[in-house]
């Protein structure tokens, strides 16, 4: 508990310096050593600063940045970047990475920062979860920025949610938007769909029956009630294979029932005496229809 607090303050002594949080901090946290070597405000010149590599936003409203870079020609930075120092004359964003390329646009030749001593673990760290907290970033950028704190920081989804504020199933439900087709990725990164959406057609395990209710989404302006809807009509079958055990019914016709429910993103049924049968596979209209036909490739 003790460690969770320790890094807790070192990222609040990168985003503050008030002298009073400071002499707070847990000294025992090498994350708070290293940032506690330089803090003053200083003047860099702006061809000195190189963005951050680990920056996790990748689109910036190019817009917003006009408007403010024409705040900034008025006002002035009202609040500074933070760097980190790399050599005499060079800089690496830390935060404020808006700011930055805004005052750029604006014509400043000088920039007032906060100077950090940061290695590039704590970069990483620090700037996913600084953005994470105070940047609007769309849930594909969240998601991956969980994702990176995981696997490049070697966060568990325990810890990564203390880090971030977030509650485990948060951070899962998240983590399980990058297994959604790409086109579905893009579209819930453009807001052309919700959240609520994407939470609903990921609970489908087959891509050709996300994508068919993906295009149903675009198509028919659906909503994420009507979404949820569909998403039970079409995993109805498969779940109630897997749950319930018809009796009489051979074990190996039960896994291809499965198997066939889960390929075809709804419920099959399979008939046989041991030498003759049947396969039955319903739709819920002539688009579906044309879904299963194309996973038929007929």
């Amino acid at each position: 508990m003790s460690k969770k607090k320790a890094l807790g303050r070192g990222l609040s002594a990168l985003l503050s310096d008030s002298e009073d949080e400071r002499s707070e901090m847990d000294i025992t946290s090498p994350a708070t050593v290293e940032l506690m070597t330089t803090s003053n405000l200083n003047e860099i010149a702006v061809e000195e600063i190189e963005t951050n590599p680990f920056q996790p936003r990748q689109h910036f409203d190019q817009e917003a940045l006009k408007e403010l870079a024409d705040s900034i020609k008025l006002h002035g930075i009202i609040q500074p970047i933070t760097v980190r120092k790399l050599s005499d004359h060079q800089f690496q964003l830390i935060s404020g990475e808006r700011r930055y390329q805004a005052s750029k646009l604006a014509g400043l030749t000088a920039l007032p920062a906060y100077v950090r001593t940061a290695n590039d673990q704590q970069m990483l760290e620090m700037a996913l979860i600084e953005n994470i907290q105070r940047e609007n970033l769309n849930p594909i950028e969240i998601s991956l920025s969980y994702q990176r704190l995981i696997s490049e920081c070697n966060l568990k989804q325990e810890e990564l949610g203390d880090r971030v504020g977030k509650n485990r199933t948060t951070v899962t439900n998240y983590l399980r938007l990058l297994k959604l087709p790409p086109d579905i990725q893009i579209a819930l990164r453009d807001n052309r769909i919700s959240m609520g959406h994407a939470r609903a057609i990921i609970n489908i395990d087959d891509s050709s029956s996300q994508l068919f209710i993906f295009k149903k989404i675009i198509t028919d302006d659906l909503s994420v009630r009507a979404v949820e809807s569909m998403v039970r009509e079409l995993t109805q079958g498969s779940k109630e294979s897997l749950v319930t055990k018809p009796q009489g019914v051979p074990k190996e016709i039960q896994q291809l029932q499965s198997t066939l429910s889960s390929h075809f993103g709804t419920k099959i049924t399979v008939k046989s005496d041991g030498k003759k049968g049947d396969i039955r596979i319903p739709f819920l209209s002539m688009e579906d229809l044309n879904r299963i036909l194309d996973i038929l490739k007929i």
